[in-house]
């Protein structure tokens, strides 16, 4: 009796969320990344315990204006974001190039202005402890945001020169989960760098 085989050829060769490795691989990333967050969030409080005035003496919280105007710019990403993992759900390549250019100019606004940012945070990186851990914490959703763009950018080029292919677009949806903790993590570090010290 002659063995009977199953013709595999025509069976997809990528998927999208947890039937993709790349989805595995994205939310193990976002799992180890979330957690430094958390100690980084647990060492400022830890940091604040130590002395009776927060920011320390002779020490201002950072100005609103830049960290307030980047948070609305990162919200802001999160539309071209979220139709960029649609298009390249629905396999649509002029709205994944679209919206992905689109999400890369809100990531380079955002890093413009973290520059900004920087200038106003009113304390050096090793003037204390609280200057030590604040540039830690922005160090920190910086390289984020910088990883994000290095990825986005080789992303479109890859939909523009080819070979454009079922996995590219899985490659592209988990691309904006990523920047979607992103975003997340920054809300969490704006609450506890720019609010934190004028609400405790």
């Amino acid at each position: 009796m002659e063995p009977q085989t199953i013709d595999v050829s025509k069976l997809p060769t990528y998927a999208f969320g947890h039937r993709a490795l790349t989805w595995w691989a994205t939310w193990s990333m976002i799992f180890m990344e979330g957690t430094m967050l958390v100690i980084l969030v647990v060492s400022y409080f830890f940091l604040r315990t130590a002395v009776p005035h927060w920011p320390p003496a002779h020490t201002d919280p950072p100005y609103l204006l830049w960290g307030t105007i980047n948070t609305a710019i990162i919200l802001l990403s999160f539309v071209p974001n979220h139709l960029a993992k649609k298009a390249a759900e629905s396999l649509d390549l002029r709205g994944v190039r679209i919206w992905m250019i689109v999400t890369l100019v809100f990531g380079f606004a955002f890093a413009a202005v973290r520059i900004l940012e920087f200038k106003a945070l009113n304390v050096r990186w090793d003037q204390n402890a609280y200057g030590s851990i604040v540039w830690f914490n922005m160090g920190f959703h910086t390289a984020h945001v910088l990883t994000d763009i290095v990825d986005t950018i080789v992303l479109i080029v890859l939909m523009y020169v080819g070979p454009i292919e079922g996995k590219r677009f899985v490659d592209v949806s988990e691309n904006s989960i990523y920047w979607n903790f992103v975003i997340v993590i920054w809300l969490l570090i704006y609450a506890v760098i720019y609010l934190g010290p004028r609400v405790l």
